[in-house]
């Protein structure tokens, strides 16, 4: 998979990943907020109180006090293959949410994420084969931009222990891929070398749904189980297609081409393949739960418009990670840290990529704090998350490539990166009729 074989990669602003070359970039996933991630992406089956689930919109039946939510990430990566590495850094807005008691056993929430992210440059050079003069092609590939979900979310409790839950939102946001080759002859004068620039901007939007359930009852009076699943269902997003093609000198001034293209506004969509988890969960109803969810997406329905950048042949994906959660004692008067909650999970993936026929895999470790703030009253209560989240994905593997310009040797790219995710959640008690005595 030559997308992934770049001689020197750099990231920039929200993605910093070379895979999110591929596709419509790196996709962020139902992974939940501060508190999931604390405890690597999941808690599909652990109801809770206090924070927005908005990984499984059937535990919005649990919500007791309005909650506000914001999260903030910081992401460190270290991009290398067997010769070259790279550093990189970049921060930004997790999501934004709110969830409301509608009565006792409903509840509704509205927020922002990132659905995908595309961030990344790469160049590769190579001898132009069979060329007597010795040209060396030179590529420069960037990418920017990504696709963001505004959700509206609600659910039900129906029945003892069992509650109900769906989510429709509106998934929105622009994509620019630039290619520009140049081939260089060793007798080349930089001010007369040029180069042939590729533009293609693309701009989706469309509407998309979710479907979830869960249940909970006792195994003995002091241990609980629960159950969940999420559907989400398959995405057609409708989208528009710009192309232009131009030649350009070293400055970046556009110069007289005969062959320039260009095409405005083309209509098409991608499908975003169907998402389904279950998930499973024991807790003693007072400070510690445990967890394991399971995940699988059909990418290999993946479809982008034909001829773009986009397009790419994708792999089923299968993710199951493992995690829990413990306060000591949240009543602790004298010891602040036992009403501190410890979290901590374990979560390996297979990509939807394939280079060279291979499955590669994202492995991490995660764990979290949330801290309450000690000015925490009955009816109002602010609480600071932090999640971090160590990984590595792909691989350094080398393997030969036969395409158009001969057969050749091919990197792969490790990523070992650092997720830090920092969340506020305020909690406040509505409609509360005061009494003055």
């Amino acid at each position: 998979m030559s997308l992934l074989a770049a001689a020197h990669t750099q990231g920039q602003g929200l993605g910093n990943s070379p895979y999110s070359r591929v596709g419509l970039g790196d996709f962020t996933g139902n992974v939940g907020g501060v508190r999931q991630q604390g405890m690597g992406g999941i808690g599909l089956a652990a109801p809770n109180t206090s924070n927005v689930n908005e990984l499984n919109p059937a535990m919005l039946a649990y919500t007791t006090r309005t909650t506000y939510e914001a999260g903030f990430n910081a992401l460190f990566r270290r991009l290398h293959t067997v010769s070259q590495s790279n550093r990189t850094g970049s921060a930004s807005l997790a999501y934004l949410a709110l969830a409301v008691p509608l009565s006792k056993n409903w509840g509704a929430a509205v927020g922002l994420k990132p659905f995908t992210s595309v961030d990344f440059e790469a160049n590769t050079q190579a001898a132009v084969i069979n060329d007597p003069d010795k040209a060396i092609s030179f590529v420069n590939e960037q990418g920017k931009g990504g696709l963001s979900e505004a959700y509206l979310s609600q659910g039900y409790r129906i029945g003892k222990g069992f509650s109900v839950g769906a989510t429709a939102s509106y998934v929105f946001g622009s994509i620019d891929l630039s290619t520009s080759t140049a081939v260089v002859k060793p007798t080349d004068i930089t001010e007369n070398i040029t180069r042939v620039v590729r533009r293609e901007q693309l701009h989706y939007s469309d509407f998309a749904f979710r479907g979830a359930a869960h249940y909970r009852s006792k195994i003995t009076e002091k241990l609980n189980y629960n159950l969940a699943g999420v559907y989400s269902f398959q995405t057609d997003l409708s989208g528009t297609r710009s192309l232009t093609q131009d030649r350009e000198d070293v400055t970046g001034f556009k110069l007289p081409f005969d062959q320039m293209m260009e095409l405005v506004d083309q209509k098409g969509k991608a499908i975003i393949p169907a998402l389904t988890q279950v998930g499973i969960s024991l807790d003693n109803n007072r400070n510690w739960s445990a967890n394991l969810d399971v995940a699988q997406q059909q990418w290999s329905k993946y479809r982008a418009f034909s001829g773009s950048a986009t397009t790419a042949t994708l792999s089923n994906t299968l993710r199951v990670g493992v995690g829990g959660e413990y306060t000591p004692d949240a009543t602790a008067v004298e010891n602040y840290f036992k009403r501190v909650t410890y979290r901590v999970g374990l979560t390996a993936a297979q990509m939807p990529y394939q280079p060279n026929g291979q499955m590669i895999y994202d492995r991490s470790v995660s764990w979290g704090f949330a801290f309450p703030l000690p000015s925490a009253t009955p009816l109002d209560a602010t609480v600071i998350g932090l999640a971090f989240t160590y990984g590595q994905r792909g691989n350094k593997d080398t393997y030969l490539l036969n395409d158009a310009q001969g057969t050749r040797t091919v990197n792969n790219v490790k990523d070992d990166y650092l997720k830090l995710q920092l969340g506020v959640t305020l909690n406040n008690r509505w409609f509360i009729k005061r009494q003055i005595e």
